[in-house]
């Protein structure tokens, strides 16, 4: 499947490491919150 379609399966790796990253941003962004 990967390798039939490589430009599909690295968009949507992009798309939810992108999202991953937001969301830590998020936590990192309560986590600091909540130290201070």
């Amino acid at each position: 499947m990967a390798d039939k379609s490589p430009k599909k399966t690295t968009a949507k790796t992009v798309a939810s490491k992108s999202l991953k990253e937001k969301r830590a941003d998020k936590k990192d962004k309560a986590a600091s919150k909540r130290k201070d």
